[in-house]
């Protein structure tokens, strides 16, 4: 049981907010934006970490 409490109880690491902020930019962008720049919701998860660390 120590190790949930261990686990919510961290603070999250400030690459893992950037993370999110970066995924939440790429979904809110639109249909059209995407195709602008050759982006799929495919390659999200590849592409936020690299906008995190910018």
């Amino acid at each position: 049981m120590g190790f949930f409490t261990e686990m919510f109880a961290r603070p999250r690491p400030r690459e893992q907010l950037r993370y999110r902020a970066a995924l939440a930019l790429l979904h809110s962008m639109s249909n059209a934006d995407r195709a602008d720049i050759g982006v799929k919701p495919a390659d999200f998860p590849r592409i936020a970490p690299e906008m995190s660390l910018r």
